[in-house]
């Protein structure tokens, strides 16, 4: 047996040593250890946060979308953020979501859902269907605020939109809405009433068809009255 050949013999065995070494390690997880993990922050600087989605099939890829700061995409697990989001016409990014079928399919939803003094507004629903190189506006435009996007983790054409609507006025243009055929068309499947919009919507993770959504009633008071001028909660 020659001397290289010995070399690479043992070459072959240190390395299989050292794997299934790896492995035990890593099944044999000291909580102690992670319970001392703290969070640390990595981005992105200088806006408020409305929505945060990771990637299933990569745990490095996360997408932020800002309130008034468009959207961002981190492919290193934080450390380097860019933006994606910039050539279209708002800036304010309220829903968010990404496929679990198909991680290049994502869907943001414009307007900052969350009422202060200082809202943004946005133009409807985008899709992209490259990992957030190029967008479409997929409609939905009079909805002002879009808080949740779920989209069905067995279809990723049937698409939920939970719109809250604009913060100081009443609309029509509030609630759950459906697509079926990825945003061709859209159907208005929850609508309580001109006041109220949907703030949050969830799907439960057994049955994609079995849905929970939030709805808040937008409340007007003026100076000197004692009564809202909408309806009561």
């Amino acid at each position: 047996m020659s001397f290289i050949f010995k070399q690479v013999i043992a070459g072959l065995f240190v390395a299989l040593f050292t794997m299934q070494s790896m492995a035990v390690e890593a099944q044999n997880v000291n909580n102690e250890q992670i319970g001392a993990l703290e969070f640390r922050h990595i981005g992105v600087v200088g806006n408020r946060i409305s929505s945060v989605s990771g990637v299933s099939k990569d745990p490095l890829v996360y997408y932020a979308g800002a309130a008034a700061g468009g959207l961002w995409k981190t492919e290193d697990g934080g450390n380097f953020w860019k933006p994606i989001f910039d050539g279209q016409d708002t800036h304010s990014i309220g829903g968010l979501a990404v496929s679990t079928l198909d991680n290049q399919i994502i869907w943001a939803g414009t307007g900052e859902p969350h009422i202060r003094s200082n809202v943004t507004v946005g133009d409807g629903v985008y899709k992209s269907t490259d990992g957030g190189e190029t967008w479409s506006h997929m409609g939905l435009k009079e909805t002002g605020r879009i808080s949740r996007i779920v989209i069905n983790p067995r279809d990723p054409s049937i698409v939920y939109v939970a719109a809250l609507g604009h913060g100081h006025n009443t609309q029509q243009e509030r609630g759950i809405y459906k697509t079926e055929d990825g945003g061709q068309t859209w159907e208005h499947v929850l609508f309580v009433d001109e006041n109220t919009g949907a703030s949050s919507l969830i799907m439960d993770p057994n049955n994609p068809r079995i849905l929970f959504a939030g709805m808040w009633q937008i409340l007007i008071n003026t100076w000197g009255r004692q009564k809202c001028l909408s309806v009561e909660t």
